[in-house]
């Protein structure tokens, strides 16, 4: 311990040791300044003697002494300004040891009590401790008789103003006292006698004195304070008073009373005070020297010092005074024992040395001290009879001022003086010093103590010459120092007056010269304690007062002389005799000084660390210990040594014997077991059949007889519990039968007399209303608002009724859930039961098969104990060798070893290095990996996001462009009514443009009209830009159909010398084609050109008139549109002619096989021109098509009749459809007529029951007339109200259902004419694999189209799964490897499908939004009705907020929605997508955005309706949010992050119940809502309105304060959500596991011409 960083228990631990192998008494010396920690490294230091060495008896002799502490800190501690624990008088504690070492006793001497404190304390400063104490423990029972109270109200505890010490609990302290009193064997009179002294004291410092005049003073008669004191004191009132008052001087003849003046009299009270107080000190001193006093003679000791440190304060007085002197005596023994004695043994013993210089304060000393020193002055100033303290001054300054260079005067005071003590300057103030030195008292108030009835009182002012006595002896035989001289009796003025001259300063003076004695006859240890800072401040250290604090008590002095010095000393003689086992007997001389350098030399190879004097050795620090070491190395190695060769012959001889006698023992044993063992396995496998036969009995018997039990009492329970619910079932019938009559008969009786007291009633009403007509009209109607609100509570009531029906059902079936659940339980166990069963029966046959393993092992054993009896012979040959080898290697291994310590400590520091790098480095590594990973996810989400945007922004502009495109030609050309027949061509190529468009958009044409105006101009700019698009495609399909002519060209070149003989014809067909594409480029160049027109126009004017009907603009943008779409018809025309062209020329090429086959181009061209109409070109496009596949599978049979019989049975189709559909309209006109039929019907009976309440009205009189005509007008309002809107929802229901049916048949349509189309050659498929000029067709039929979630679900479905094919047959490595080796054959080498992909998702991420739309449009209104207003709990939301309009509940109503109704809707739209065979990844997307939506909404609402916003509510909601994580449960989608998208609802609804009031509410708030804006916060809070009376709203700082602590978190300032927010999809790569060669092609598409490869 000693060598670690300095500690109490380092220096305890050193003078213990040094105690023990010395036998020298040791001191410890703590000193310090004021505050430093003196106190507490004295109890530890005490801790550590009653820790380490015990007892020696079983009085617990080590717990007395450490119990010792807290009594004395009680009664001598206070609180400074400089310490809260200040010691306020000196101690001196020798710990006895005996002969072992252990401690018997102690003995305590105090020096100098500071007994001004008891009357007096500066400000910041208390009291000594217990009086504090008994104040705080004034409410005990057992102390209301000391009659005490709080600090404050006594004079002795208040003068300082800091009653309470910071982190002190003063109750605590006293508990802590008494049970220290208590071990000590202070009886409990003897501590309440102890405590009834002390607050005496108390009482008596309250005692006041009232002024006769300027010499005399009194008592108020009955003066409590004074009453208490001698209550308790056990005293004469009147005498106490009377003596409080007056003294008596003595004479040599006479004895006179003399009064005394009120200041004389406050001294002499506060006079009896200390000296009271002195008294029970050294009582409690003596009873705690005699607690701890041993009979058994002590050995050895140990004292611990504990002082009062150096102090000075403002106000220095005596007690300074004395304190600092004291500590100038330490300071003084430290110097002799470290500096002056230590270099003096130096230079004695011839050491070469240098001496160091220190401070010597012998000067200071003997300023104090010596001969005409300040307290020989100072005692003489006291027998002096008129001795003040200014003649005391003068005195002082007339000897030493100007003579003593340590001794000054202050410049502005004649009545103090300083000295330069070794720690710092300290001025005193001489006011006081004489009375302090004298301390009197008067002896006839000592008299009135001493005659008091408490038998404790006298006992302390007994024997008082023992006390005064400096030298009287102790029970340890050392002096006692701790009295200090009370007032001695008059009686005797020949003794008081030798008493009188042994001053307070004398003494302390003795006492310390009898300290030093006792110092210098032990070995001194120090402890400094360093001072931090000045104002008790924790963790706060001040450099430069601990460095004038070290270099005060010479510390770095010590440092210097420790470092050059020798601190362990030997004689010759002592070294010779402690180390002689270290030598060899050839190193032992006759000399004993040269033996003790011989060995040296040997053992200590540096000799610097020791040195020769003429008498001892001296070692440097350290040395002695390595010394130590040797030597117990030494002795142990020689006890090992004698140990092994004595414990070797024992367990030798011992060995052989147990071995001759266990080798007979084994052989009857092993015979007598294999006998007994073979006896046992005979009668184990006779008992285990019994057992097995018997058990088996026992059993089957045992079951048979409770079945049989079982069953009886089944037949007769069943039976009873029969019998019983029959009865119960016939009881309850006939009493329903008895209630049914019985509640008939009163309803009657009730009914007859509630009619005839209404009839009157009504009489008398109506005839008070008739007088009062106008107030009558206005009272009815408030009666028919208070009917609705009737209604209301109606619906309420019914509301809550189907809550509860729905509660009982989810009971109904949470009971069946825990019932299958213990049914499942139940086949568990029995299950285990078997198991368990079946391990028994394994585990009985293993236990067979160990048996038979046993005897093998036994015959094993005996094998190895011949080997081992082989091998213990070759191991003594071989440890023989080993020793010689152990010898020759152990030198090797010495140096190896050493060697391997440096090597592993380096490879260690390298390691440590290398791993804390590589920690550092893969640590840095994994945070920046993380860190750029979730930035590169952020960044494609955020692309991924943009880019479907775009996409979407993309097709919403394509399909303004088609709305507006089709106004145009609505505006244009007018649709006359009847049938239009189209062609086939412009019906696929624009079926939005055919049936289903003209009547859905002439419905949506009112609803656009209605629009503003100042929307027009985002609308015409994006026609702009569609114009623009649709100009590029134009020009990549003329350069498509350009590359496709020069194709052909060349085949034509290539054919021209086969076909010599129609030369003419071929020519004028080049001819043509090369015209018709001058023509198309021609076209190309004015489309563009009419494109700039537009660009300059609009550019022109940017104001918003532009747009409007009949500017230039407008004007033309129109003759562009229409322009435009009159060249795509004529640019389609041409297109087809050109394929037909292309067509002809192809067979033109192929041989003439059959005459019937080819047909003569000339004749096809004159054909082709004679159509006018598109819709026969295309049929007639069509026949071609057929006609091309049918003649390259049945070798050209067909002719153009064949192709014209195509044509007409298309043309037959269309009929038949467009037939379908007039009948569809006929059969709705139909409907329409009987339903105006019925509205006549129904207005006929109206008209009938007007005229009968017409009828009614006559009769009645004209008041009533009045009252019941609005009465039935406003009924009649009502029905006919609700009769409109059940018609309207009927026919936006129809509306509906018709546009749906509509666009059904147009997709239809448009499907079977592009199917027609796309119907191309088998040579056409092999050199066209895929086609994207017709994706964009297809999204336009979805987007006009798409409002089905089943369709768009089932679209969206089959697009991926063709995306994954073309990923999957593409040929690309990435996707390769999910195939198999047939797979891989199929996959498409010769072809790029990357961009064939990209248009492919495009197209899926338009369905998937479109998906979105749709069920997000299904979802819309049942968010709000369900998530929010429905009531799924019972009774939680029956109380409205106060202070709101009720919004009546729509439970009961049909088109109410609830959860139900939103759960049911998700199953449907899960169980639609999982029946499309659509991804799960792509389900969980999908899911996660419904979610999303019903979130947004819900929160949307929640911010925007103050009703919503209670306790009440968010309790709703959270039940609702819990429901809808159910269903993710179920449906295994919680990985799908639906329910974080739920967060911000959740946190809403938790914000709603949290409370509201506190700084620790906000605190929660903030860290709970981490996904909610501070708007949202903030809105949540304003509208929250309390249910009931019992809440309160918001307050306005509580959402202040939520603002400041939110002001740093940076979110969007937006309130609501985004509801339209789609997240990006994705489409993960999921390929197919069927193979090509198992699919079946539907003979339906026309496919047959495909053959397998």
């Amino acid at each position: 311990m000693g060598d670690m960083d300095p500690h109490i228990f380092a220096v305890a631990e050193e003078a213990y040791k040094q105690m023990a192998r010395d036998e020298r008494n040791q001191s410890i010396i703590v000193s310090g300044e004021s505050g430093a920690g003196k106190t507490v490294s004295a109890k530890y230091a005490m801790r550590y003697f009653a820790t380490v060495s015990g007892s020696a008896s079983e009085a617990n002799v080590e717990e007395k002494v450490l119990a010792s502490n807290p009594i004395m800190e009680s009664i001598g501690n206070a609180k400074t300004t400089r310490n809260d624990n200040s010691s306020r008088f000196g101690k001196y504690i020798e710990i006895g040891f005996d002969k072992r070492y252990r401690i018997i006793g102690a003995n305590m001497r105090t020096y100098l009590l500071e007994k001004s404190r008891v009357v007096f304390q500066a400000e910041e400063e208390r009291n000594y401790h217990i009086f504090y104490q008994l104040c705080a423990s004034a409410k005990l029972p057992e102390f209301k008789m000391l009659r005490l109270g709080d600090a404050n109200n006594f004079h002795y505890t208040k003068q300082g103003g800091s009653p309470v010490i910071e982190g002190v609990d003063d109750a605590k302290e006293m508990a802590q006292t008494r049970q220290a009193c208590t071990l000590l064997g202070i009886s409990e009179s003897y501590q309440m006698g102890i405590f009834r002294i002390l607050a005496g004291i108390l009482h008596l410092g309250n005692v006041g004195f009232t002024s006769r005049d300027s010499d005399s003073c009194t008592i108020p008669p009955k003066h409590e304070p004074l009453s208490i004191f001698c209550d308790l004191m056990a005293v004469d009132f009147e005498e106490m008073c009377h003596w409080l008052c007056h003294r008596k001087l003595a004479t040599a003849s006479e004895t006179y009373i003399k009064p005394i003046s009120k200041l004389q009299a406050t001294n002499a009270r506060d006079a009896l005070a200390k000296h009271i107080y002195a008294k029970l000190f050294n009582w409690i001193v003596d009873h705690v020297n005699q607690v701890l006093h041993s009979a058994v003679k002590q050995h050895s000791f140990i004292g611990v010092l504990d002082i009062y440190g150096f102090e000075t304060f403002e106000i220095n007085s005596f007690e300074q005074f004395c304190i600092n002197y004291a500590n100038e005596k330490l300071q003084q023994q430290f110097n002799m024992h470290v500096f002056k004695l230590e270099q003096e043994e130096y230079m004695k013993e011839q050491i070469p040395w240098t001496l160091i210089d220190f401070y010597d304060n012998q000067p200071c000393i003997n300023l104090i001290e010596s001969k005409l020193g300040i307290l020989d002055l100072l005692d003489e100033e006291c027998k002096m009879p008129k001795g003040t303290d200014d003649t005391w001054a003068q005195k002082l300054y007339n000897t030493h001022l100007n003579k003593c260079a340590l001794f000054e005067k202050p410049r502005l005071s004649n009545k103090a003086f300083i000295i330069q003590h070794f720690a710092d300057k300290v001025e005193y103030q001489c006011e006081g010093f004489l009375e302090k030195n004298k301390d009197t008292v008067f002896e006839e108030q000592i008299k009135v103590l001493k005659s008091s009835k408490f038998k404790m009182l006298p006992e302390l002012f007994q024997d008082d010459e023992k006390a005064i006595s400096p030298s009287s002896a102790t029970s340890s035989g050392r002096t006692l120092l701790t009295r200090t001289p009370a007032k001695p009796s008059k009686g005797r003025p020949g003794q008081a007056a030798k008493e009188h001259k042994k001053t307070v300063g004398h003494q302390f003076r003795n006492s310390l010269h009898l300290l030093m004695e006792t110092l210098n006859a032990t070995t001194p240890h120090y402890v400094r304690c360093i001072k931090p800072n000045d104002f008790k401040f924790p963790f706060t250290f001040d450099e430069k007062r601990a460095v004038q604090q070290l270099r005060a008590c010479g510390v770095l002095e010590t440092i210097r002389i420790s470092a050059a010095g020798f601190p362990s000393r030997w004689t010759y003689q002592e070294f010779f005799s402690r180390y002689r086992v270290l030598m060899k007997q050839k190193d032992v001389l006759s000399e004993r000084k040269q033996t003790c350098k011989n060995v040296l030399e040997k053992l200590i190879l540096d000799k610097d660390k020791y040195q020769f004097g003429k008498t001892k050795i001296f070692f440097r620090a350290g040395q002695v210990a390595y010394l130590e070491k040797l030597r117990a190395d030494k002795l142990r190695a020689a006890c090992i040594r004698i140990q092994k060769t004595i414990r070797g012959w024992l367990l030798r001889k011992k060995f052989l014997r147990m071995r001759k006698a266990a080798v007979t023992v084994q052989r009857y044993v092993r015979g007598h077991q294999a006998r007994c063992y073979a006896k046992f396995l005979r009668r184990t496998k006779a008992a285990t059949i019994i057992q097995k036969y018997w058990r088996m009995y026992v059993i089957r018997r045992r079951y048979k007889i409770r079945r049989t039990a079982t069953i009886v009492l089944q037949s007769y329970l069943r039976g009873y519990l029969a019998r019983n619910r029959y009865r119960k079932i016939l009881r309850e019938h006939k009493a329903v039968i008895i209630q049914k009559w019985v509640r008939g008969w009163l309803a009657r009786t009730y009914y007859k007399r509630s009619m005839h007291a209404i009839i009157y009633l009504q009489c008398c009403f109506r005839r008070m209303m008739a007088k009062r007509e106008l107030k009558k009209l206005k009272i009815e109607a408030r009666s028919v608002e208070r009917y609705k609100k009737l209604h209301i509570g109606m619906e309420n009531k019914i509301m809550q009724l189907q809550r509860k029906v729905d509660e009982q059902n989810k009971d109904y079936k949470c009971l069946m859930e825990k019932l299958t659940n213990l049914e499942g339980i139940y086949n568990s166990e029995t299950e285990k039961l078997r198991s368990d069963l079946e391990r028994l029966q394994l585990s009985e046959e293993e236990a067979k098969v160990a048996t038979g393993r046993v005897l093998s092992l036994q015959e094993e054993i005996a094998k190895l104990r011949k080997d081992l009896e082989q091998t213990q012979c070759e191991k003594k040959s071989i440890e023989e060798c080993a020793d010689r080898y152990k010898q020759e290697t152990e030198q090797l291994v010495s140096n190896l070893k050493e060697e391997n310590t440096l090597l592993k400590q380096e490879k260690e520091a390298l390691n440590h290095l290398i791993v804390e790098q590589a920690k550092e480095m893969t640590e840095t590594m994994e945070k920046k990996l993380i860190e750029e990973t979730k930035q590169l996810e952020l960044d494609l989400n955020d692309e991924r996001l943009r880019y479907q945007n775009l996409l979407n922004e993309f097709s919403r502009l394509e399909e303004r462009y088609d709305d507006l495109k089709e106004e145009m030609t609505l505006m244009v050309n007018v649709p006359k009514p009847g049938h239009k027949r189209t062609d086939s061509t412009h019906s696929s190529n624009e079926s939005e443009y055919t049936f289903s468009s003209e009547i859905a958009e002439t419905e949506d044409i009112p609803s656009r009209t209605e629009e503003p105006s100042e929307k027009k101009v985002p609308l015409d700019m994006s026609l702009f830009l569609k114009l623009q698009k649709r100009v590029t495609e134009l020009e990549q399909e003329k350069q498509v159909m350009q590359d496709e002519l020069d194709r052909k060209e060349e085949q034509v070149l290539r054919s021209k010398a086969k076909e010599e003989e129609r030369p003419q014809i071929r020519g004028a067909e080049l001819e043509y084609e090369s015209l018709k594409r001058q023509e198309l480029e021609s076209e190309n160049k004015k489309l563009k050109n009419e494109l700039n027109e537009l660009r300059k126009a609009l550019s022109e004017k940017s104001a918003p008139e532009v747009t409007a009907p009949g500017a230039p603009a407008y004007r033309v943008l129109m003759e562009q549109l229409t322009s435009v779409s009159e060249e795509l018809d004529v640019r389609k025309e041409e297109v087809l002619i050109l394929r037909s062209q292309l067509v002809s020329q192809k067979e033109a090429i192929q041989p003439k096989d059959d005459k019937n086959t080819m047909t003569d181009s000339t004749i096809l061209l004159e054909d082709v021109q004679k159509m006018k109409d598109k819709g026969e070109i295309a049929q007639a496009y069509i026949g071609l098509k057929e006609t091309n596949r049918s003649s390259a599978m049945d070798g050209h049979e067909l002719n153009e009749d064949g192709e014209l019989l195509l044509v007409y049975e298309g043309l037959k189709q269309a009929n038949r459809l467009l037939e379908s559909q007039l009948q569809s309209q006929k059969r709705s006109h139909e409907n329409e007529a009987e339903a105006l039929r019925g509205e006549i019907q129904s207005l006929k009976e109206e008209n009938n029951r007007q005229q009968q309440l017409l009828a009614q009205n006559l009769q009645l009189p004209p008041e009533a007339r009045i009252e019941a005509s609005l009465q039935h007008e406003i009924t009649r309002l009502t029905n006919e109200n609700l009769d409109l809107m059940e018609q309207l929802e009927k026919q936006d229901k129809t509306v509906r259902k018709l546009k749906k049916q509509l666009k059904v048949f147009a997709k239809k349509i448009g499907e079977l004419e592009v199917g027609q189309m796309e119907n191309i050659s088998p040579g056409q498929i092999i050199d066209e694999p895929i086609r994207p000029v017709n994706i964009p067709r297809k999204e336009k039929d979805f987007q006009k189209r798409g409002d089905d979630f089943e369709t768009v679900s089932f679209w969206l479905s089959n697009t991926c799964r063709f995306l994954h094919c073309l990923k999957q047959y593409s040929g690309e490595e990435g996707f390769m490897k999910h195939n198999t080796s047939r797979q891989n054959e199929h996959c498409l080498t010769n072809f790029d499908l990357a961009e064939y992909r990209q248009v492919l998702s495009d197209l899926a991420i338009q369905i998937y939004q479109q998906l979105v739309r749709v069920l997000e449009n299904i979802l819309q209104p049942m968010i709000v009705s369900g998530m929010l207003e429905h009531e799924t709990i019972q009774g939680v939301s029956g109380v409205k907020p106060t202070g709101l309009r009720k919004r009546t509940s729509s439970i009961a109503d049909e088109g109410t929605y609830t959860l139900d109704s939103i759960l049911r809707q998700l199953n449907s739209f899960h169980s639609v997508m999982c029946q499309h065979g659509m991804d799960p990844e792509l389900i969980k997307q999908v899911v996660k955005q419904m979610f999303y939506i019903v979130g947004a909404v819900t929160l949307n609402n929640l911010l925007l309706r103050k009703d919503m916003c209670s306790w009440s509510k968010g309790m709703q909601i959270r039940y609702n949010v819990s429901q809808l994580e159910e269903w993710l449960r179920d449906k295994n989608l919680m990985n799908s992050g639906a329910k974080e998208t739920l967060e911000p609802l959740i946190q809403a609804a938790q914000l709603l119940q949290v409370k509201k009031k506190t700084d620790d509410d906000a605190e929660a708030i903030c860290s709970m809502c981490n996904a909610l804006t501070t708007a949202q916060i903030v809105k949540v809070l304003n509208l929250y309105t309390p249910v009931n009376e019992f809440e309160e709203r918001v307050s306005v700082s509580f959402i202040r304060t939520i603002q400041m602590r939110l002001r740093d978190r940076k979110d969007s300032p937006q309130l609501l959500m985004d509801a339209k927010h789609i997240f990006p999809v994705t489409f993960p790569f999921n390929p197919s596991s069927l193979a090509l060669e198992t699919i079946q092609i539907p003979a339906s598409l026309g496919l047959g011409f495909i053959s397998r490869v």
